[in-house]
């Protein structure tokens, strides 16, 4: 008889979670490997949930890491940065090492099936999709009929609650995701200063904050940059003047130049 194996991938975010807790309660037979693939890149309510997490559940989570840094990639793209047509970082920093993580398995003829938490309301979502005959996909919350209010039932049951962070965004992810909508780029603007937005990043804690002018964008770690300056979805750009105060671009109007202008004015304070 061959061996099977089950893994349930988190995320950090409530569906993952609370499949990890109905898995745990109703399936307590399985003998479940739970893993977090941590890009280094997350969001400090992203670790403290987790930790939440862990006293739930009555089997360890592993944490993965990815083979280099989000910092590697973009170079290696040419500073492409990641979009929903060419998701490199979901390839690099997440798939990768869970295929990684597996892959002795696969090797020795192991059947390993994936626990995704995709809801029932979600059912028509596509979810990863295995190469290999001996990784199968389940998805019990389709199996069971449970949608998005049955996961909030799990979670507020089994005391976790909801994740911090969606007090003022919509999903979990590494901390400058390309999926935020506008106003979640400002609201991590604010909530994460520039110098502190990659709170485990060590050149973060070494990079120095001067209050007489803004630091040259070269200082910055790249993800940082790439959520304040170089977005796409902002569409403001660069001033280069000889404050190096950082202004909108003057075709933005609207809502866009309210973003833009909330983004700009504390860096303008600080010259």
């Amino acid at each position: 008889m061959n061996k099977v194996r089950h893994d349930l991938g988190l995320s950090g975010g409530k569906d993952s979670s609370a499949l990890a807790v109905y898995m745990n309660q109703k399936y307590p037979e399985i003998e479940m490997e739970y893993f977090f693939t941590d890009t280094g890149y997350e969001l400090d309510e992203t670790y403290d949930f987790l930790n939440k997490l862990k006293t739930r559940l009555d089997r360890p989570i592993a944490y993965l890491k990815p083979r280099n840094s989000f910092d590697f990639y973009m170079r290696k793209y040419n500073n492409f940065l990641p979009s929903a047509t060419a998701r490199w970082c979901t390839i690099n920093m997440k798939l990768k090492p869970f295929e990684d993580w597996i892959e002795d398995d696969l090797k020795k003829g192991v059947e390993i099936f994936t626990y995704v938490g995709i809801r029932y309301d979600e059912r028509g979502r596509v979810g990863y999709k295995p190469t290999n005959p001996l990784l199968k996909s389940k998805f019990p919350f389709i199996d069971d009929c449970i949608d998005k209010s049955g996961v909030h039932e799990i979670l507020r049951q089994s005391g976790l609650g909801l994740p911090d962070y969606y007090k003022w965004r919509s999903r979990s992810g590494c901390s400058f995701c390309f999926f935020q909508r506008k106003i979640e780029w400002v609201n991590l603007k604010e909530r994460y200063p520039p110098h502190n937005a990659l709170p485990n990043r060590p050149e973060n804690r070494q990079w120095p904050r001067p209050n007489t002018s803004i630091p040259n964008a070269n200082d910055v770690p790249t993800p940082t940059r790439s959520w304040l300056w170089q977005t796409r979805q902002m569409r403001w750009r660069r001033d280069y003047s000889q404050n190096q105060i950082y202004s909108p671009a003057p075709h933005l109007e609207g809502e866009d130049l309210t973003i833009a202008q909330r983004l700009v004015s504390p860096l303008q304070s600080r010259v």
